[in-house]
């Protein structure tokens, strides 16, 4: 009944799936897990995979070239044999002993679920770490209460569950190659189609906290992304980010912006990687990138 679904790309997944296995047994109804490797590098994660195989309802597929976070996660459902999905990242772990109880008392075959994300409580002590430590911590970390405000935009694909049909109908859009806001585009198709969303306080924790260059670096990529995406399918009103942009634009103020940011740009950058780093510059960042990118 309950496909657990796990992309993996250079992260060890034993302790998460060792983890969902034990819950999985505790249920009611048939489970599966199914891995799929999208051509990781690292040979420790190949061998750990390896490991994973000899449990019970438990199946790897190792790749041969890297597809992509859209693809993939479309493969992974056409894997499936269940009719609900449970998506996961493999850099996350439950929080909960009862996390995929939890999910199954909520199935719907019409309701997406949407469990949340959350991160370590203590300040990691790797300096190197704090911006997405902070970031993630702050802006990512809502309850459920909140996220139902803005249901579609608050949707995330790191902890969620779909009926197969609804993922049937709508795939994930395989011409996102790049990385970042592919769960944009999926929550504007859930949006208008009217297929609602469910927000649970069932979180899982991310526990692979980027240093600082590869977390801008990530940060860079997803807003090309974002301008990308924009163009094509037009997001106004469904990014707070692009929203900005798009307020600027009209007011005529993105070179001016722009600008500023230019001049204090050493500052903003050693600040991001600071044992401080304040998140209202890392949107004043996010903000000149996407002017420069649009230009």
């Amino acid at each position: 009944m309950l496909s657990i679904l796990i992309p993996i790309y250079n992260f060890e997944v034993t302790k998460l799936v060792q983890v969902l296995h034990q819950q999985g047994l505790q249920l009611p109804v048939s489970f599966e897990i199914i891995l799929v490797d999208d051509a990781s590098t690292k040979l420790q994660t190949k061998r750990a995979n390896e490991l994973l195989q000899k449990l019970e309802f438990v199946t790897l597929h190792e790749l041969a070239n890297n597809i992509g976070r859209a693809k993939i996660r479309n493969y992974l459902a056409q894997l499936a044999q269940y009719d609900f999905l449970a998506y996961m990242d493999g850099d996350s772990m439950p929080v909960d002993s009862c996390f995929l109880a939890c999910y199954y008392e909520h199935l719907n075959p019409e309701v997406v679920l949407c469990g949340g994300r959350t991160y370590q409580v203590k300040q990691p002590n790797n300096q190197a770490q704090l911006l997405h430590w902070k970031y993630g911590s702050v802006r990512e970390v809502t309850t459920a209460a909140q996220r139902i405000e803005v249901p579609y935009r608050s949707f995330m694909t790191n902890n969620f569950v779909v009926p197969k049909s609804i993922i049937v109908q709508f795939p994930f859009d395989e011409s996102i190659t790049q990385y970042g806001h592919e769960d944009t585009l999926f929550g504007v198709a859930l949006e208008q189609s009217n297929i609602p969303i469910r927000h649970l306080d069932n979180p899982l924790e991310h526990i692979d906290i980027e240093t600082a260059s590869v977390f801008l670096s990530k940060t860079e990529r997803a807003i090309q992304n974002l301008w990308c995406l924009h163009l094509q399918y037009d997001l106004a009103g469904k990014v707070k980010l692009l929203n900005y942009y798009l307020w600027c634009k009209k007011w005529r103020i993105a070179g001016l912006v722009y600008f500023v940011y230019q001049l204090l740009a050493p500052l903003i950058q050693r600040n991001l990687k600071s044992s401080n780093p304040n998140l209202y510059l890392f949107d004043v960042y996010k903000l000149a990138l996407l002017i420069k990118i649009a230009r």
